[in-house]
């Protein structure tokens, strides 16, 4: 572990004192090899370095500014390595023509189903695992481990025979064509009935980033991304040694890589290099945490199907505008969506903060680490927005020289940009309930936010208004508000501390 020296009061003190994450670092050990009297800044560096390796650091003890800045760090880099892959893959396969991007784009949108239920197994084995390392539970929060890798891969299997059986079928079903279909088959037969690379990446990094273990999920993510990224093109036009596989490529290339970061994952876990160790022993399912697991998946994966779902909808009212106004809300939520995952990051942080802390009986702590991550988050967000409103044409001229698209884009930019103050706020207070347990409320608050305020607005503004995509834009941010003043309306009730887990 990491101690600071300093007793009781002087954590008070430090945890009220660190406004931002650099003052943290004067509360750290200084690295070997570093003397006193050494600059704030090296000291920054050092604690920006220790993140990202990893430290055994108290999350329940140390300094709340230092601890939300050792699990951020490496939560928003494994985000934006993410976004890389996505990147990447959409780049080289976009060289074989539309109907590979349609191929891609179709079994994309099959593969929604399974990645809301993924994260929603995630979200559960999170604050279960979390909630068991602040009890000071570490066997506890391996038998977790056990239970929601033993999910995953139920629910994968399933998902895997079905899929790959009627990938065909599933293609023609969702509209494509039969040229897509013939081309695509075996893509999404492949990706389909390989899902259980991408759940167990998924169900495990949480595991990791519950335990604290946050670097260690930062080097898994890494490691498979960039195995896809080089293997990619590679099989997708035979460059070297591999045959080329056309779109089909591509789907090996992202099994190969997400596969190898699982057997990584499973090597870290048994092999005793995380904070939990998994043996098997800890295979032995309860009831009592199946059920446990089952509740907090269930309802987490409805509430992230409701996100997925009301971006669905406002794109089926955008794309009755015509194509230049969808390219131009399709540039738009792409920029918005590459800039919040850091932001999401930021949000795992308080998470884990939150299910530590209430596990060590520590709720008010709890409770000042999440405002105090919300904060951060704001004064990232916040500037983000307004870089993004200032230069808001420029930034859509890298994307398209059309000037209606750029038009479209460049309103739409700067009109959801403006929500970011308030959902900086409100990402971190709805992922925070998930890490205390309380899956049901944000699931609450995404329906009420998403489904009964955002697009019956998005459809009366751009519709009946006759504001058109406007509309739709002005909607988002509106409802980004709301979720924000609704979250922390709830939040504030602090019915979040009571769960039992």
């Amino acid at each position: 572990m990491v101690h600071s020296g300093h007793d009781e009061a002087t954590f008070e003190f430090d945890e009220v004192e660190s406004a931002f994450p650099a003052e943290a670092a004067a509360v750290l050990p200084a690295p070997a090899g570093v003397r006193g009297g050494e600059s704030r800044l090296r000291q920054a560096i050092g604690t920006l370095r220790d993140a990202v390796r990893g430290s055994r650091l108290d999350y329940t003890t140390a300094p709340i500014g230092q601890a939300i800045f050792m699990l951020a760090v490496p939560m928003i880099l494994e985000m934006v390595m993410e976004s890389a892959f996505a990147l990447a893959d959409v780049f080289w396969v976009s060289r074989l023509g539309p109907e590979a991007v349609a191929v891609v784009g179709l079994t994309e949108s099959m593969l929604t189903l399974i990645y809301s239920m993924a994260m929603g197994v995630s979200i559960g084995a999170m604050a279960l695992v979390a909630r068991r390392v602040g009890e000071r539970d570490l066997d506890g929060a391996s038998g977790a481990a056990a239970h929601a890798l033993g999910l995953g891969l139920l629910i994968s299997i399933v998902i895997g025979a079905a899929g790959g059986r009627f990938a065909p079928d599933l293609l023609a079903l969702m509209g494509a064509s039969p040229a897509v279909i013939a081309q695509g088959s075996t893509f999404t037969r492949i990706m389909l009935g390989g899902n259980a690379t991408v759940f167990l990446l998924f169900v495990l990094n949480a595991v990791f980033r519950g335990a604290g273990d946050a670097a260690i999920a930062m080097r898994v993510l890494w490691l498979g991304n960039a195995i896809n990224i080089v293997l990619g093109p590679m099989f997708i036009f035979g460059w070297g040694p591999f045959p080329a596989l056309g779109v089909t490529g591509a789907a090996v290339a992202t099994n190969i890589g997400r596969g190898t970061a699982v057997i990584y994952q499973l090597l870290t876990l048994t092999r005793g290099r995380s904070r939990i160790i998994l043996t098997l022993r800890h295979l032995r399912f309860t009831l009592q945490t199946t059920l446990s697991l089952l509740r907090l998946s269930g309802s987490a994966s409805f509430q992230v199907l409701v996100g997925m779902a009301s971006y669905v909808g406002l794109v089926r009212i955008v794309s009755t505008f015509g194509s230049t106004a969808l390219a131009g809300y399709t540039i738009t939520i792409r920029l918005i969506i590459f800039a919040l995952l850091p932001a999401f990051g930021i949000s795992n942080a308080a998470a884990t903060m939150v299910g530590q802390n209430l596990g060590a009986r520590r709720p008010d702590r709890a409770e000042r680490a999440v405002w105090q991550a919300a904060f951060y988050n704001m004064l990232f967000l916040g500037s983000i927005g307004v870089a993004f409103m200032v230069f808001a044409p420029q930034i859509i001229r890298l994307f398209s020289g059309d000037p209606a698209v750029h038009a479209y884009a460049v309103t739409g930019l700067r009109i959801i940009s403006a929500g970011f103050l308030f959902y900086a706020y409100g990402i971190v207070l709805t992922q925070s309930f998930n890490g205390a347990g309380d899956t049901w409320t944000p699931t609450v608050i995404n329906l009420f936010v998403f489904w009964l305020l955002e697009l019956p607005l998005a459809y009366v503004l751009a519709v009946r208004a006759g504001l058109g995509p406007v509309g739709v834009f002005t909607a988002l941010a509106a409802a980004y508000s709301t979720l924000a003043v609704v979250s922390a309306v709830v939040f504030r009730r602090g019915r979040w501390k009571g769960r039992d887990l």
